[in-house]
């Protein structure tokens, strides 16, 4: 296998043997509110995180005018329609997140639904872009994003292997980072399938990463030992708000405890050299019997 690649994300390396970068995903958590995303993206700035992400589409664009009007009851209206135009954020909301995320200095980032929202998002410089699962098989989406040079991050929910080479064939490699998911919401243990994660480090030569919609926090550590570059989890101010990705969400305390363990875990792991530790030489010479 050819040597694994890093790319960098701002000022960050994401590569094996470089830090994990944590991004913690605002998505639609705002519930339509810049308060509430601002909110957000305090969580992850004081709980040490790499990056918030958000969400973007041009609805008219992604949606049919028959899903549209399917009725579905929301803070925001009677159908689907009022449901995402109401989430949707334009451009004051995101100028805001834009100034303050530089004045707090998080990176931030959004996965865009379909090229208008590549454009309107392009004008605030991203430092990346994250290409959403449900998006992996519209390859003319996948080439556009490629016409502005910044990395790209690809989640692979709801995909088989073929389905991924072909996403990869059409992306290239360079400046690519890849993130095994599942994408339920929130997700059952039995079919999380960590090991994917070694079958995507094994297959491909590019950094590797996690997306994770599970409840709780263990199994996003483990994938930061199985070798993860980056990890994703969803935050939110409350588990019991209104929204339908709250469930599958972090609190500021899990999202404080899921920084602090990532960062001990790479500590721990240290450099795989064997070797007599000073701390261990006073314990040799107390308990060790040295036969000549």
């Amino acid at each position: 296998m050819s040597e694994r690649k890093t790319v960098k994300i701002g000022d960050k390396i994401i590569g094996d043997g470089y830090p994990c970068y944590v991004v913690a995903e605002v998505g639609i958590n705002h519930n339509g509110s810049l308060e509430i995303a601002k909110k957000l993206i305090d969580v992850a700035t004081t709980c040490g995180c790499d990056a918030v992400k958000f969400q973007k589409r041009t609805i008219e664009v992604v949606y049919s005018p028959e899903e549209l009007a399917r009725p579905r009851e929301s803070p925001f209206g009677t159908t689907n329609g009022d449901l995402k135009r109401g989430l949707e954020f334009g451009y004051e909301q995101y100028s805001e997140i834009d100034k303050y995320c530089k004045e707090k200095g998080i990176d931030w980032f959004a996965s865009c639904w379909d090229k208008g929202s590549i454009d309107f998002i392009e004008q605030f410089n991203p430092v990346c872009y994250k290409i959403a699962s449900a998006c992996l098989t519209d390859d003319d989406l996948l080439k556009y994003h490629r016409k502005f040079g910044r990395p790209i991050i690809l989640s692979t929910g709801m995909s088989e292997m073929p389905l991924i080479e072909h996403a990869v064939e059409v992306l290239g490699t360079d400046d690519l980072v890849m993130l095994h998911c599942t994408s339920t919401y929130p997700c059952k243990l039995d079919e999380l399938n960590l090991k994917g994660l070694l079958t995507l480090k094994e297959r491909f030569t590019v950094p590797i990463g996690y997306s994770g919609h599970e409840v709780g926090l263990w199994t996003t550590f483990a994938t930061a030992a199985l070798g993860a570059c980056l990890v994703e989890r969803h935050i939110t101010l409350d588990r019991a708000m209104w929204g339908s990705d709250q469930a599958a969400s972090v609190e500021l305390q899990g999202v404080a405890k899921l920084v602090l363990e990532v960062r001990n875990l790479e500590i721990a792991l240290g450099d795989g050299k064997i070797r007599i530790y000073e701390s261990e030489r006073p314990i040799i010479q107390k308990l060790r019997q040295i036969k000549r």
